[in-house]
């Protein structure tokens, strides 16, 4: 695939106006989002995503359009259970529903920087070493594993250890300041609960990039539409959050489908490693993944649908990769 560098600047312009439209219509004034608004800008970044595809497929070729398509929608399924997270970070937390569009924007722009690094880390490794695809299955098959395993738990951002050392080192008031991150007190500088957040939203970005950008070298190992299909994921889901928040705790078996998702990608990098070394060994095709990871979303969905419609008490959860442990108090962390 040659990409020259007037077609990375144009892209990388795109993005930068698309995300700078979004800062400018959450700053203009922070307001809930209701159902229509959110509908409105979804159907537009999946619009825009489509879109994309389509030049893609057009002027590089159906194979490298069928991969870009393939990568959105690993992004995308996996940017849903990053919702989840989200959500569970935005109540634990109590910010207020007017600040919940700033807390999202940031942590798309976030994502997307940790990614950005990742993937030019992941696409320099796979190109000195090939037995970096057999590391990134064996990340993904152990991530979707461990996932399994703790489908029915839910991650706490209060026991994230990022989140516990900044608790310890920065002073924190417990009233909101507005969308300030810093604020005084009786003459002292202090942070607000909101930074706290932001803090607890980029731990969760980089432990999500960690998984997903192996997810996406798994369908297409082109830097290029790696990089786009993560941004066009990422920039509907603020949007999506805001759409889906009154849905995602029937989505009870979508972490069950992540799971099997991750399994099937590490499979198919390990797969196409041995292909390169012995041809006789089959490698799974883009347009088989994409049908497989379509047929698995479909399913999971009609299926927590059934399942919901006859027991309407079943609640979703997002789902760790390790053993989920309680929160620990300052009290415990100073051995009191």
């Amino acid at each position: 695939m040659d990409v020259t560098t007037t077609i990375w600047v144009v892209t990388l312009g795109a993005i930068a106006v698309l995300i700078a439209l979004d800062f400018v219509t959450v700053s203009r004034k922070p307001h809930e989002v209701h159902f229509k608004e959110a509908l409105a800008w979804s159907v537009f970044y999946i619009g825009v995503a489509v879109a994309f595809g389509i030049w893609v497929w057009s002027y590089f070729g159906s194979t490298f359009g069928s991969e870009y398509f393939a990568a959105y929608l690993v992004e995308k399924s996996l940017s849903v259970d990053n919702l989840f997270v989200f959500v569970i970070i935005l109540t634990q937390f109590a910010v207020p529903a007017i600040y919940h569009q700033r807390v999202l924007l940031v942590g798309v722009v976030l994502a997307l920087i940790f990614r950005a690094v990742f993937i030019a880390i992941g696409a320099a490794a796979l190109a000195a070493f090939s037995f970096t695809f057999v590391v990134f299955g064996a990340i993904l098959i152990w991530t979707g594993i461990g996932l399994f395993r703790h489908r029915d738990a839910d991650p706490n951002p209060q026991d994230n250890a990022v989140v516990r050392t900044v608790r310890r080192i920065v002073p924190i008031t417990e009233s909101y300041d507005g969308t300030r991150l810093f604020t005084r007190i009786d003459g002292r500088r202090v942070a607000t609960p909101l930074f706290l957040v932001m803090v607890a939203i980029g731990a969760t970005d980089l432990l999500f990039a960690l998984d997903s950008i192996p997810a996406t070298f798994g369908v297409t190992q082109e830097a290029y539409l790696v990089f786009a299909a993560n941004a066009f994921a990422l920039l509907g889901l603020r949007a999506l959050y805001f759409l889906l928040k009154g849905l995602l705790d029937r989505l009870i078996y979508l972490s069950t489908g992540l799971a099997f998702i991750l399994v099937f990608i590490g499979a198919k990098l390990i797969l196409l490693w041995a292909h390169e070394l012995n041809p006789s060994i089959p490698k799974i095709s883009t347009n088989l993944s994409l049908i497989v990871i379509a047929v698995v979303l479909v399913v999971t969905g009609l299926a927590s649908w059934v399942a919901v419609r006859r027991n309407p008490e079943l609640r979703a959860h997002a789902g760790t990769v390790t053993e989920p442990r309680h929160a620990v108090t300052d009290t415990e962390e100073s051995g009191v």
